[in-house]
């Protein structure tokens, strides 16, 4: 599957046809996300339900889940009421702690692949099936038994559409084959034909091309090329996982799946070559030096494995055990990066200049979630869904980078801001308010599915960065933000780790490959009430910020702003030793005074506790003592919540903690603070 990581300026009017088509069409189906499982228990504040996380499958576990499947596939397909000329092929398996089993499914017809008629199952431990997420719930009846449309004719239009985006192929890379097009919401008999060769700005393609077998029509279109110790350019110096053969080590991590790192030399063909050396240091810290890119994107992937196997308890892309790799130094200044299904692999290009690779941490796990995606929802890479799948990898990059908490990348709702695609200092995309970006789009909008993936992915990132972190002006990481709502009310964040969850086990287990915005609500709710149950606080909050995103109107009952707004600074800042006061701000924007409760969360790290004065600063400077210092107090750090009564105060305004040590031998910072009213 393709996505380039920024739209390219060659993307041609027939393209948007064909994504303006597939929105009409995805509209009229009716996907569902019935699970008919036990929620959670009710709660304003619940924990996940541990019973409803992923369970950490080993590849044996999820093979033996995955030959019971198709053992069992022809009797699901029955209870499933699905007709005789139709069959189910497993394509991917996930299992909950409580032993719930999500199998995806794609279909057949008469022993021809149904393109947009996947669904998902889900089966409580005794077997028993607890509900469907289906695609569409469109028949598949009516359809003609032969072509009227020679195959030739298939293959010479979609030869003429890859000629438009690029490629000099004359002959296509895989040949008209028969398939059930379902993806418009009616069953058609078509052809299938995919050409390779080249795009116009050097990526590679892989273009599908559906026309109709009954009048030659073309019915749809998609890219599946996805664009989208270490001493790196982006994040320092960096632990890499390496392998020592004989006495030669190669950038090959045994321990995520053999994932390997490869240099193609400016080629845009083939693996290139293995990095290697004598030595277990990898590049030097600048683009010169060819093993530094290698190191970037060899982190970056590395990251990504560690964060989908330790927070989501998936093992690889493919759940599987098994690394991808990824290919750097690709073409001449190549300013992109994309992900390519038929090489399970990740191709990251040098930038303008060949000064900038395109592998720092966000934009390597942007491009590895686009694999992810191709082996889970597989959401097709045009109309809503195309900006959904883009969306996905934005947002899976924003979790990475903050669960990596590397100094020299700080986590951000930030995209591409460390490569400079632009030439101007700028990120790509900004997730707290897309239009910023001059293209992309802040609400959902009828139409919206006719507008480049990569900015019709806005009001879905717009969607994370509220239901994360919620609205209105806030610093995080030494970032500013102030993002504002469709319809000028506020949202409470619920917190990134609890919206990304909730957004993995919808793409894992409820999201299918035509799934749109209306859906995608469907879908985060589902997996919501999942794992906090019915009516929780986690599932009001990302109501709220869908309807803030213009999806679907707010929950009923209760204040979307019922207090419990959070305002916090990640920003490092060091504390000299007996030295004078430092502070760190927080700026606030909040209608009212502050409460009577106003809680204050300090993460302070440093040897000697004692030696800390710690006090608030209201915006108009006044003092709210905090910790005074004390010879037996012989701690490390300061990690506590304070309770300050500043209701006399308004709260809006900029709000300081002022740290000082006020004695000598001791050093630390001030890893992070945040306010709560």
């Amino acid at each position: 599957m393709r996505s380039t990581l920024h739209k390219r300026a060659t993307a041609t009017g027939a393209l948007v046809a064909a994504a303006a088509m597939l929105a009409v069409g995805v509209q009229t189906g009716s996907a569902t996300a019935d699970t008919g499982r036990a929620a959670a228990p009710q709660g304003s504040a619940a924990a996940a339900n541990p019973g409803a996380a992923p369970a950490k499958l080993s590849p044996a576990q999820r093979a033996a889940l995955l030959a019971k499947a198709n053992e069992t596939k022809a009797a699901t397909a029955k209870e499933l009421g699905l007709g005789a000329k139709e069959a189910l092929v497993v394509r991917d398996v996930t299992q909950d702690v409580d032993g719930t089993t999500h199998t995806r499914y794609e279909r057949t017809y008469d022993g021809l692949p149904v393109l947009g008629g996947d669904l998902i199952v889900a089966k409580s431990k005794a077997d028993r099936t607890q509900g469907v997420s289906r695609s569409t719930t469109a028949k598949l009846q009516g359809i003609a038994a032969a072509p009227k449309v020679a195959a030739v004719a298939a293959e010479k239009q979609a030869l003429g559409r890859a000629k438009e985006e690029g490629s000099k192929a004359t002959k296509p890379s895989m040949a008209p084959r028969q398939v059930v097009w379902l993806g418009s919401g009616t069953p058609v008999l078509a052809y299938e034909t995919v050409v390779g060769g080249l795009q116009h700005d050097g990526t590679p393609n892989e273009l599908h091309v559906v026309t109709d077998a009954a009048t030659g029509e073309k019915l749809h279109e998609w890219q599946a090329v996805h664009n989208g110790v270490g001493n790196t350019q982006y994040s320092g110096q960096v632990t890499l996982g390496s392998t020592l053969s004989g006495s030669t080590y190669t950038l090959t991590d045994a321990g995520r799946g053999n994932h390997r790192t490869y240099d193609l030399k400016g080629g845009t063909s083939g693996t290139g070559t293995l990095f290697s050396g004598p030595d277990d240091t990898w590049g030097d810290g600048t683009p010169s030096n060819r093993e530094t890119a290698g190191a970037d994107a060899a982190y970056g992937a590395g990251l990504t494995w560690d964060y989908l196997k330790n927070v989501h308890g998936r093992s690889g892309i493919r759940g599987d055990g098994v690394g991808a790799y990824s290919r750097v130094h690709y073409g001449n200044a190549y300013v992109n990066a994309f992900w390519q299904d038929s090489c399970f692999c990740m191709t990251y290009g040098d930038g303008a200049n060949n000064q900038k690779p395109l592998t720092s941490i966000d934009v390597a796990a942007h491009e590895m979630t686009h694999g992810l995606t191709s082996v889970t929802a597989k959401l097709v890479y045009s109309g809503e869904s195309g900006g959904l799948n883009e969306a996905t990898s934005d947002i899976f990059a924003a979790a990475v980078e903050f669960n990596a908490n590397n100094t020299k990348d700080v986590g951000d709702y930030l995209v591409g801001e460390k490569i400079d695609i632009r030439g101007n200092g700028t990120p790509l995309r900004y997730m707290d308010k897309p239009s910023k970006d001059g293209s992309s789009k802040d609400y959902w909008y009828a139409g919206i599915g006719n507008v480049d993936v990569h900015y019709s992915s806005g009001p879905a990132n717009h969607w994370f960065y509220l239901a994360s972190e919620g609205s209105g002006a806030k610093t995080i990481n030494g970032v500013s933000y102030d993002s504002p709502t469709s319809d000028g009310q506020p949202v409470v964040g619920i917190g990134r780790e609890k919206a990304a969850k909730i957004w993995f086990r919808a793409l894992t287990t409820k999201f299918t490959a035509n799934t749109n915005y209306a859906n995608a609500r469907v879908g985060t709710v589902a997996a919501a009430t999942e794992l906090y149950g019915a009516g929780s606080a986690e599932v009001k909050g990302i109501e709220h910020a869908w309807a803030a995103v213009n999806v679907g109107s707010r929950p009923g009952g209760g204040d979307p702003d019922p207090g419990g707004n959070v305002f916090e600074n990640q920003t490092d800042v060091a504390i000299p030793d007996a030295g004078a006061a430092v502070t760190s701000s927080i700026a606030v924007n909040r209608a009212g005074n502050a409460p009577a409760t106003l809680k204050v969360d300090v993460d302070i790290v440093h040897t000697w506790r004692g030696d800390l004065v710690v006090d608030l600063l209201a915006p108009d400077g006044t003092a709210y003592r905090l910790k005074n210092s004390s010879s037996g107090d012989s701690a490390d750090n300061v990690k506590a919540q304070y309770t300050v009564n500043a209701s006399a105060k308004p709260a809006a305004g900029t709000w300081k903690l002022k740290v000082q040590d006020v004695a000598r031998q001791d050093t630390g910072y001030v890893n992070g603070w945040k306010l709560t009213f």
